[in-house]
């Protein structure tokens, strides 16, 4: 379900919106890292929970 998301992108969990944007570090399997601007550094189990990716062209 994360499988596209790489080092760089920017994302927002739908689960806790109140983290903000955030910037993923690195995704290993499943197990993604991700700096959120409210946040901090989080590692999100990719099982559980599907990342939105923030598009900043629109």
């Amino acid at each position: 379900m994360n499988d596209f998301l790489e080092p760089g992108m920017l994302v927002r969990n739908p689960a806790a919106p109140e983290w903000g944007l955030g910037q993923v570090q690195s995704r290993i399997g499943d197990r993604i890292t991700v700096n959120f601007h409210e946040a901090g550094k989080r590692v999100i189990d990719g099982r559980r929970v599907v990342l939105e990716l923030v598009d900043i062209d629109t």
